[in-house]
């Protein structure tokens, strides 16, 4: 598989520490987003941990095999709780971790958390992920009347992360590609400022991943730059 990638983080205009961080490796087609809890203590250190230990954990596993991505990142939970324990005893940290992985011809995407990735394909913008959050998982179980006394922070709660107590359940998405098609994984600092249709106008008309993602880096920061805001663009052109 031929692609090109590119990355990009920014810490905004209000927050005083960038809690987003990335993975791109193009020799193991492995991408990442991470973003730290900014309601717990640390969540710098627990998206950084991540990832590294991600990165770490890959790095020794066979280049052609299929990953047990839920192992991996029980893995990987393991260790961000060891490193929160180091922070904060008695609440640890936590992050959101959203990973794709390129093999043969196809994605592998494993996914926990309210980050989240994204495909176009041939002009449609499409949502590989389902956000963790409180709201989500009330209207999967009761209904959309289950969210009306929920306020704006509740809604928005994490279900689930790495860092929790225990192993996180992992959703694991298989998806074929296509020479064309484009892959985006991102922070929420990206999604909340941006509506889902100019997220893919901007993946859709970019020329170079680089690009596209400096031009929704920017929109963000001039709409107030009020998050951290970070994204992996890979553009598909041979598979």
């Amino acid at each position: 598989m031929r692609f090109r990638s590119a990355a990009l983080t920014d810490i905004g205009k209000i927050r005083e520490e960038n809690e987003d961080r990335y993975l791109r490796d193009d020799e193991l087609g492995l991408f990442a987003v991470a973003d730290g809890i900014g309601g717990l203590p640390g969540g710098a250190q627990a998206a950084e941990e991540a990832i590294m230990q991600l990165h770490a954990q890959a790095q020794r596993l066979p280049g052609e095999s299929h990953w047990d991505f839920t192992s991996l990142i029980a893995m990987v939970n393991q260790q961000v709780i060891r490193r929160g324990e180091t922070i904060d005893s008695a609440y640890g940290i936590g992050t959101t971790l959203t990973v794709a992985r390129l093999r043969d011809s196809g994605v592998h995407v494993a996914h926990v958390g309210d980050s989240g990735c994204y495909l176009w394909r041939a002009g449609v913008f499409e949502k590989l992920t389902h956000d963790h959050t409180l709201e989500n998982e009330l209207k999967a179980r009761h209904g959309h009347a289950a969210i009306a006394f929920l306020n704006a922070r509740s809604r928005n709660a994490l279900t689930r992360c790495v860092g929790q107590p225990t192993a996180p359940e992992v959703d694991v998405i298989l998806r074929p590609l296509h020479a064309g098609d484009r892959l985006l994984l991102c922070s929420d600092g990206v999604t909340r400022f941006m509506r889902e249709e100019e997220i893919g106008r901007t993946v859709g008309t970019a020329p170079e991943p680089a690009t596209g993602l400096a031009q929704m880096i920017d929109l963000v920061s001039d709409r107030g730059g009020y998050d951290n805001a970070t994204g992996v663009l890979i553009f598909v052109d041979a598979v």
